[in-house]
């Protein structure tokens, strides 16, 4: 909804991005019911945060993807508004262009996200892996694809970039699009370099096939290298039954998944969000690295349910600091509906390479108990229904076209 709050108002102010993901909407709940006013910037009247009842003002923006300097300056005008205290990252996108344009948005907000140099090496999967050996931490084999000598081992097709931008492909700096996700290959496939390499916009790499169902996620809140607050949570079931986006996670607390995460962070200096994804090893119970975000993560809803407050922790540390004594609860749960019923559809709809395909009649009970069992949603909240409403209308619809 659109609020009747002048731009001049002198209340403190977040600015927030309207994605498709319940990261958004959590920065306003978190925020918003803390009286803190929440501007919202989109692209498109469907993003569940527009509808939030904490959406305070919208600002129509150009869409990263069609035109990232435009973007650029649609934030960098917020951030000049004497009441704007924050922007908070919540893609991949969003952190490049705080990033990329660190010296212009730290002349007018705290600039809480990682220096170019640091985030290249975290958007850029060869030089993440580089600094997880450093580190001590474990990660499956990775090459570039045109470097792979046996076709037949089991191996997954990703793109090299998180994001692809000026800063590390050969494009125009408007330009920033996000490369196609994971590609299976079957065993005995020789990859084909070309096609791979002009389907994803750039040379990707291949990566040693982990079997194994134990996705985990370390997240974290850095300052100047230091952590702030941390969390740990284990991935039940994805948007795919191939994994994906979290659709079920329970919250964890381990102490080699922590020793990973802060290691890894620590090698890279790190300054702002972080989450740091692993598989746990089956065999070895050793965790291996997949990736990190550096930014919001598509499950902070659940994240602050159960007891850390990421999206205001980060305010407070953009606004001087204070009092930050993150805890949780163990063991507890939460879905992202949505998830659940792309995850029930991939059973139907997907034939993927390498995964056991699930039964449906199990899949469904064991949706339906996790249901009755772990009644935590990430959107679903009674004093502020309306993202719900819009993010199953958004469900429904990509269903229907895929």
């Amino acid at each position: 909804m659109e609020s009747d709050v002048s731009a001049d108002d002198e209340s403190a102010s977040v600015v927030v991005p309207a994605i498709d993901a319940p990261s958004s909407v959590a920065c306003l709940r978190s925020l918003g019911r803390r009286g803190v006013r929440t501007v919202v910037v989109s692209e498109t009247p469907t993003a569940p945060a527009v509808h939030s009842a904490y959406c305070d003002e919208v600002v129509p923006v150009p869409a990263p993807q069609d035109d990232l300097l435009g973007y650029r300056d649609a934030l960098l005008d917020l951030a000049r508004r004497d009441a704007v205290h924050a922007i908070v990252p919540v893609r991949e996108a969003d952190v490049y262009v705080l990033s990329r344009y660190r010296e212009q948005f730290a002349a007018e907000i705290e600039p809480l996200w990682p220096a170019p140099d640091t985030l290249r090496r975290v958007q850029d999967r060869c030089t993440l892996f580089e600094a997880a050996e450093t580190a001590g931490i474990d990660a499956p084999e990775t090459h570039l694809v045109g470097e792979v000598d046996d076709p037949g081992r089991e191996w997954i097709v990703k793109p090299r970039y998180s994001i692809l931008a000026d800063a590390y492909v050969d494009c125009d700096p408007a330009d920033c699009t996000a490369p196609p996700t994971t590609t299976y290959l079957p065993p005995g496939t020789e990859p084909d370099v070309a096609a791979l390499t002009a389907e994803m916009g750039h040379e990707p790499i291949c990566q040693e096939y982990v079997h194994t169902p134990h996705e985990y996620g370390f997240f974290a809140l850095y300052d100047e290298g230091e952590p702030v607050a941390t969390f740990q949570h284990r991935q039940r079931r994805g948007y795919s039954y191939a994994g994906g986006p979290s659709a079920f996670r329970e919250s964890v607390d381990i102490s080699a998944l922590e020793t990973a995460g802060l290691a890894l962070l620590d090698e890279l200096d790190w300054h702002g969000l972080a989450m740091v994804e692993f598989l746990r090893d089956e065999e070895t119970g050793e965790f291996k690295l997949m990736e990190i975000n550096p930014r919001f993560w598509s499950s902070l809803p659940f994240t602050v349910q159960a007891g850390v407050d990421f999206p205001y922790y980060y305010w407070q540390l953009c606004n001087g600091g204070g009092e930050i004594a993150p805890a949780y609860d163990v063991g507890v749960a939460g879905h992202l509906l949505r998830g659940e019923l792309l995850y029930l559809h991939s059973i139907l709809a997907d034939d993927v390479d390498l995964v056991d395909r699930p039964s449906f009649p199990a899949a469904v009970g064991s949706v339906a108990r996790s249901l009755v069992s772990h009644p935590r949603f990430d959107y679903l909240q009674k004093d502020d229904i309306r993202p719900f409403v819009q993010d199953l209308r958004n469900a429904v619809g990509s269903l229907r076209t895929r």
